[in-house]
Order: structure tokens, then sequence, then C-alpha cells
């Protein structure tokens, strides 16, 4: 099951795998929180901070958000055959673990708060199309 969660809220049994996906660990954050902090997963410093600093909707960070997740990365430029194509492999993996175990997306983010890119990555990793 892939669940999300704050990482202010104390951790549960049921949680399994935690996973940070933000770009920022953030200050007193004990390390034992969470089990991977995975900061590519989190949006780019440039789109976090538009979108904090209400330059930007909601629908328009999700946008750019997804796009960024799939987007080609540097280490593409050197393959010919096979391409990363972002994040990719990463959560296709984050899938598999979902289906024999829990795994729960952890942001800074309030437990409560909906517009979280956490929902966001949970969406894009459940997709078939990943």
């Amino acid at each position: 099951m892939l669940r999300t969660a704050s990482i202010h809220t104390p951790p549960t049994p049921e949680d399994g795998l935690r996973l940070l996906v933000t770009r920022f660990r953030g200050r007193g954050i004990a390390k034992t929180l969470c089990d991977v902090w995975l900061a590519s997963l989190g949006p780019s410093e440039r789109l976090l901070r538009t979108y904090q600093h209400g330059r930007m909707s909601w629908a328009e960070f999700g946008r750019r958000y997804r796009a960024e997740m799939v987007q080609a990365g540097g280490a593409d430029r050197g393959n010919v055959v096979i391409k990363n194509h972002g994040q990719k492999f990463t959560l296709r993996l984050i899938r598999r673990l979902a289906e024999s175990g829990n795994v729960t997306l952890l942001c800074h983010c309030a437990e409560e708060a909906r517009q979280c890119h956490r929902h966001l990555l949970r969406e894009l990793i459940l997709k078939e199309t990943v």
C-alpha cells in the first residue's frame, strides 16, 4: 500500500518504508524519522519557490511537477539506447515495493494539507504508464 504523511507525524508500524520526498531535508528533522531521503523526487528549487511565493497556481504547479518527474536528465545525453527519462525507474521501484508492503511518502507539509506534492507523486507512482 502506498500512503502519504507529514514528516512531523509520529511514525507508526503501518507506515512501512518511510521515504522523505522533499528537495530539502529540513533543519531539526531527525534522520530516524525516515528510512530514505529521495531529494530528487521533490519539486525543483525554482518550482517550489515560485509556488510558495504565490506566483503560480496549484494546477500549474502540478503540471510542471509531473513534467519534472519524467523529463530526461543530464545523464541521458550520453545514452543512446536506454534513457532514464527522469525518475521513471525510481517511480516503478516504489510502486513495486508498495505492492508487497507499506510505503509512506513524506513531506514537510501538514498532515491535512491537500495541496502538497506528495499527493501528486502518489498519483504519478500509481499510474499504469510510469
